[in-house]
């Protein structure tokens, strides 16, 4: 099922995105980079195997990712430095579609 949404609310919606990603990233700036360090895992692979999975750590990667501290991201998680660039670049190029979509050129009817 596709929703489409009006093109008068297209715009509002993704500098409302835009906006609470910004809120999110400064959030997890602010926050120290041990932050979700501790604590119980909360993967489902983990409590029914007792496996860890590919996104295992991933969290915590990407905060240490945040703060520079690249060593700590990668005994969490190493693909946390393809993640992360990789989920900056389809978040940033979404917002660009949006914000200024291309005109579709019209051919000439001549």
């Amino acid at each position: 099922m596709k929703i489409t949404i009006p093109s008068k609310y297209k715009k509002p919606i993704a500098y409302s995105i835009a906006a609470l990603l910004s809120i999110a990233f400064i959030t997890l700036l602010i926050l120290p980079a041990n932050y979700f360090d501790t604590g119980r895992a909360t993967c489902v692979s983990v409590i029914l195997f007792d496996l860890e999975c590919y996104g295992c750590g991933m969290t915590r990667a990407i905060q240490h990712l945040l703060h520079l501290d690249f060593e700590k991201a990668y005994e969490f998680n190493k693909l946390s430095f393809i993640v992360l660039p990789l989920a900056i670049i389809m978040i940033a190029w979404e917002l660009k579609k949006v914000i200024s979509p291309q005109k579709l050129e019209q051919p000439n009817n001549s």
